[in-house]
């Protein structure tokens, strides 16, 4: 019973901490679901458009036809924007801006997920001597992550809504309309925000913690130092 006692008599983590990693979790979920998903934006079911619907790695056409190929050719079905079936039309359905939307949406997809992996371990107290050491660093990394992460969606998300009726992209974009990934971007955008405020906050809640436990032991090792030679001094006067 001692030993569980002694076991348990480590600090816990922070209601921040747990708050702010909650959120961030939640907003990771959101933005996995639109990482991964073909529904950025899609056409009226009623315009009987060749195009169907993209995601950032997904197209899926119906009898669509590039008026720009020279050979008589139909795409079909969903496949990935990297894959050989639409090799010839690459760099038409992947233009620069698109190709920045996925780099910034990918790099917040990463950290995003690397703040939650170091959250988990301070929330768990794992490693505990190595948390409890540099639990203030590693609050401050997911902090640097989760805000970057929402910077970062931002511009994904901005770059997107402003490019997506395109003439020179899709054709026929009044058919088309922004669909239900791109607004789970835009609500994880918002949640990870929320999430790097509160986790501002904890870590430097944190580090003034470590910053006055680090005076006190200054203190206490000055206080030491000074007792020693006045007690040495006492002891040599009883000689004389």
């Amino acid at each position: 019973m001692s030993q569980q006692i002694e076991k348990n008599e480590y600090p816990k983590a922070s209601n921040s901490l747990v708050v702010g990693g909650l959120l961030s979790y939640i907003g990771g979920v959101f933005l996995l679901m639109s990482f991964a998903s073909p529904y950025w934006i899609e056409s009226y079911k009623e315009s009987f458009s060749s195009f169907k619907n993209m995601g950032l790695w997904e197209y899926c056409f119906k009898e669509f036809t590039y008026p720009y190929y020279q050979f008589p050719r139909t795409f079909n079905g969903c496949h990935n924007i990297f894959s050989h079936e639409y090799y010839v039309i690459r760099e038409y359905l992947l233009p620069g801006w698109l190709m920045a939307v996925q780099t910034f949406v990918t790099i917040a997809f990463i950290d995003t997920f690397a703040a939650l992996i170091i959250m988990a371990c301070e929330v768990c107290r794992y490693p505990l001597k190595l948390v409890l050491r540099y639990e203030w660093f590693l609050t401050t990394t997911s902090f640097v992550l989760v805000a970057a992460s929402s910077i970062f969606l931002f511009f994904g998300v901005l770059i997107f809504g402003v490019n997506a009726y395109r003439r020179d992209w899709l054709m026929y974009p009044k058919f088309n309309v922004i669909s239900w990934s791109f607004a789970f971007a835009v609500v994880a955008m918002f949640f990870l925000g929320l999430a790097a405020l509160i986790l501002y906050k904890d870590a430097r809640t944190a580090y003034e913690r470590r910053r006055e436990s680090k005076n006190l032991v200054q203190q206490m090792q000055m206080h030491e130092t000074a007792s020693i030679p006045s007690s040495h001094s006492r002891g040599m006067h009883g000689y004389i």
